[in-house]
């Protein structure tokens, strides 16, 4: 399925394009979240025109993920979760927890479908998660978990 991108997304492809996607992914995730239209000769000459208008916003995102990035980067956050005697944590450390965090300690919120674990958090310990602020700018945070009881 032909579909014209309204913003650049990674590993895809930057505004204005036209690209051939499968059908699932262009019409589950691209045209829902309006990121793409369905290639038409009256949408084709829709983003030519809106073009411009598109770049400068993908700038102005852009602006606000940097901003984002000099504030948490290679950074440290500890989370405190109840653990088990052999430091494995009851339940896991999900995204939706880390940009609570985040919003709590640095005021930046970020969508939790933007943040992804090296690996699944279910133990004590520290762990790599890679923020997807933009297509073009990622960061690497480093997740602490500690026993709820230890630190009181």
């Amino acid at each position: 399925m032909k579909v014209i991108l309204l913003e650049n997304v990674r590993k895809v492809g930057s505004i204005g394009e036209i690209i051939d996607v499968k059908r699932g992914f262009a019409r589950n995730f691209l045209i829902s979240k309006n990121k793409a239209l369905f290639a038409s000769k009256e949408n084709i000459k829709e983003v030519e025109k809106i073009k411009q208008e598109l770049g400068k916003k993908d700038q102005d995102r852009k602006k606000e993920a940097k901003i984002i990035f000099d504030k948490i980067k290679d950074k440290t956050y500890t989370i405190k979760k109840l653990s088990t005697e052999n430091n494995e944590l009851y339940g896991s450390v999900k995204p939706t927890e880390i940009s609570k965090v985040l919003q709590e300690t640095e005021q930046v919120k970020i969508n939790p479908s933007l943040i992804q674990p090296s690996k699944e958090i279910k133990s004590i310990g520290d762990f790599n998660v890679t923020i997807n602020l933009h297509s073009e700018v990622q960061t690497q945070i480093v997740i602490k978990t500690v026993a709820q009881e230890e630190i009181k």
